[in-house]
């Protein structure tokens, strides 16, 4: 579905491991006052003074993960920086560096792998995080990515996922559903192309979900709002594997329950128009779809006023006494146990 614009193929054996990291990292600066040193000697320096380091690491699988069939690949550079950043914001932590390491089978260019450093680079310079370190190897099945993000914030701004109360309130931001529905386009159209490879597909009418999925966001401005708004979340998660998942998770770790309204779920137009058309249930999307990195917190009730009519902020419901459960309350105000159906690598 892809056209290769990139006709020169320089295979990757002649510059060896240490000429391709130096090669595709040449561009990269350092910004941040932390670091030190970074790219280029055995390991970096960092130094984050007397705040707190905060360390996440995810893994990215060619097959599992992303398709490079549909999944330019400066956009999964992109993405594979940004699902990390998403947790350290999660952590209400200000993100600080990344380390790549990728390993890549001989079908892969040199010009592909510069194509995939142009995402992160494009990642490192929106988020203003610097790229520290990695490593590059072949692989005999594909794409893989590993990627760690960094960040810091001071002791008593860090939240966990243990601190909510019955009675907070649950808020998400943004809108939910989207990436689902994004990646079910993108499936749909991969078939047709199979079936007629001179069809070029019109992805106009769904912009907006094929980039949340293609491209999605971290949420670095909620940590920013939040301060300026003197809210500080009792608990927080981020939206990888959908809404009811990290809401279970929430209720675990803080050891509560919780009522979320089916009818305060927050769904694009797109969303609503597209379930339909694929004749799914939206709110069921909304519930299990995931990628949507979307931050889920809980706050105070009294805080409700500094955050009341914030169209980034959307209180969702509230957590109950660990007894009550973890519930849906319908638009027909029944109410349905939440189960786990987010995403999961490990089924086929």
């Amino acid at each position: 579905m892809i056209e290769d614009k990139n006709p020169q193929r320089t295979t990757l054996e002649n510059l060896g491991e240490f000429g391709l990291i130096k090669h595709l990292t040449k561009n990269f600066g350092l910004n941040q006052g932390s670091s030190v040193v970074g790219v280029g000697d055995d390991a970096a320096v960092l130094d984050f003074k007397d705040k707190k380091t905060i360390v996440t690491t995810d893994m990215l699988v060619e097959g599992v993960h992303f398709d490079l069939s549909y999944m330019p690949l400066k956009h999964l550079g992109y993405k594979s920086v940004v699902v990390n950043l998403s947790d350290i914001y999660a952590m209400n932590a200000k993100a600080t560096q990344i380390t790549v390491s990728i390993a890549v089978s001989n079908r892969f260019p040199l010009e592909a792998l510069e194509e995939f450093y142009e995402g992160v680079a494009m990642a490192c310079q929106i988020y203003n995080v610097d790229l520290v370190g990695g490593d590059t190897t072949s692989s005999t099945t594909g794409m893989l990515i590993s990627v760690t993000a960094l960040g810091t914030a001071e002791e008593n701004q860090i939240v966990y996922r243990n601190g909510a109360k019955p009675n907070d309130l649950l808020v998400v931001t943004g809108d939910l559903g989207a990436a689902y529905l994004g990646l079910q386009v993108l499936e749909r159209e991969k078939e047709v192309f199979k079936v007629n490879p001179n069809n070029q597909p019109d992805l106009e009418p769904y912009s907006y979900i094929v980039e949340r999925q293609l491209k999605p966001e971290a949420r670095k401005d909620i940590g920013e709002l939040l301060e300026k708004l003197e809210v500080k979340p009792s608990a927080m998660i981020d939206i990888s594997d959908g809404l009811s998942s990290e809401i279970l998770h929430l209720c675990e770790q803080s050891d509560v329950g919780c009522n979320l309204f089916e009818d305060k779920i927050p769904l694009d137009p797109t969303v609503i128009s597209a379930a339909e058309e694929f004749k799914m249930d939206s709110t069921m999307i909304a519930l299990s779809g995931g990628e949507d990195y979307e931050l889920l917190f809980t706050i105070d009730q009294k805080d409700f006023p500094k955050i009341k009519g914030n169209p980034n902020l959307t209180v969702i419901g509230h957590m109950t006494e660990k007894g009550e459960g973890a519930n849906l309350i319908t638009r027909g105000e029944t109410k349905i146990p939440l189960s786990a159906q987010g995403w999961n690598s490990f089924t086929s």
